[in-house]
């Protein structure tokens, strides 16, 4: 049963929300339930119910007995904080500033969450009636939550501060690099044209690292923004790896290494951004023609999407991506630390090192889909980076269509 379903109506009356004037307010104290009809100065006619005047407000909004028990969310309460609803009301905070608010008081709280994801949460609260009051002692009263999310603000600021801090560290070297050879250009090498032109080579490079740098920043900053906010479209998981190993064509042939697609039929639909799912699945063939290779033969890379039930999880409903590939695999000390921001294999294969934002863009990713991300190796025999997406939820409409269908 969903947490916000609507209950039988309980004796309420509507407090300070944002539905009208003071006096409109006024008249509804005075007859409000959750199910009942309201009396709206100057209409007649129809009469909606609180619950019903509570889904217009375009704001989540959520109605709590004196004990905590959810009696109402509002659609756009169950659209945008549906999934975080169950942490929000255990959540202690919250629970305190309940529990201490007195009838006719107000109070507001500031809710830090992480889980499904990180998440800020201010609740403005406000608490109506009481046993003993108007309409008797049936009334238990009201509490009344307004919901705001401020937690693409607080990614905004994090994000500033945490690039201002990780570009200052990370592009010093290449900078310092940079700096250095021109000064050697301007000076004892200026007329050496070898020099320069092997100078500049180098240069080159150095620009071009920190231009990715500073891409796989500002990327993983964006994802971070939004990370509390769950895809909603269906998206076919099969295209989009096709085309991902079709972009990949250029980058094998030159390698030597192969690539295998193995796709399997009947994929159940998933929620998902189609753009950020080519993110993960290009880092991971990145990676495998980057790193599995070896001095005496290429690697052979296997592409799957497949049925959960195949996959990390057989308990799990959904489907799993996977890259795996045959190289020289990972040191079990590295593996639990991949995904951590910076983090690079200085003795990595061939001598190659990433700029370490790749898999934690990856695992942002993973976890605003509301999935997870599984890496294994073994050294000497290769390694398995793998994603696993939960199945999409069936619309209440087509449940419903089903139904009548049996």
């Amino acid at each position: 049963m969903s947490l916000w379903r609507k209950r039988p109506p309980v004796s309420a009356p509507l407090g300070s929300t944002p539905l009208g004037s003071a006096s409109s307010e006024s008249s509804l104290r005075e007859s409000a339930a959750l199910g009942e009809p309201v009396a709206v100065p100057g209409t007649s006619g129809h009469r909606p119910s609180l619950g019903a005047l509570l889904d217009l407000v375009p704001h989540p909004l959520l109605a709590l007995d004196r004990d905590g028990t959810l009696r109402h969310a509002n659609e756009t309460a169950q659209a945008q904080i549906g999934d975080a609803l169950p942490a929000l009301l255990r959540n202690p905070a919250l629970g305190q500033a309940l529990r201490t608010l007195l009838p006719g008081g107000t109070g507001q709280v500031d809710v830090q969450m992480d889980v499904p994801v990180r998440r800020t949460l201010r609740v403005s609260i406000r608490c109506e009636g009481a046993a003993g009051g108007a309409h008797g002692g049936s009334r238990r009263g009201l509490l009344l939550l307004s919901v705001q999310d401020r937690s693409e603000l607080e990614a905004v600021e994090r994000m500033r501060s945490d690039f201002i801090a990780n570009a200052s560290h990370e592009l010093r070297t290449p900078l310092a690099s940079l700096i250095g050879f021109i000064e050697t250009l301007q000076g004892p090498a200026a007329d050496d044209a070898p020099a320069r032109i092997r100078f500049l080579s180098i240069m080159a490079g150095q620009a071009t690292r920190m231009r990715r740098l500073i891409d796989n920043l500002l990327s993983l900053s964006r994802i971070q923004m939004h990370e509390h906010e769950r895809p909603s479209s269906l998206v076919s998981v099969a295209a989009v790896a096709r085309r991902v190993a079709d972009a990949h064509e250029p980058l094998l042939a030159a390698s030597g290494h192969s690539l295998s697609i193995d796709i399997a039929a009947g994929l159940p639909p998933v929620a998902a951004d189609a753009d950020q799912l080519s993110q993960v699945l290009t880092n991971f063939l990145d990676n495998a023609v980057k790193y599995a290779g070896r001095p005496d033969r290429p690697a052979t890379i296997v592409l799957s999407v497949e049925p959960a039930r195949a996959g990390i999880d057989p308990q799990a409903d959904g489907v799993v991506l996977a890259v795996t590939d045959d190289g020289p695999g990972i040191a079990p000390q590295h593996v639990p630390r991949l995904t951590e921001r910076f983090y690079r294999i200085e003795d990595g294969p061939g001598g190659k090192v990433g700029s370490g934002l790749g898999l934690a863009i990856v695992k942002h990713i993973v976890g605003r889909h509301g999935g997870r991300l599984t890496i294994t190796s073994t050294e000497g025999q290769g390694a398995r980076f793998a994603v696993w997406l939960p199945r999409a939820p069936v619309p209440a409409t087509a449940a419903i269509g089903a139904t009548r269908q049996r």
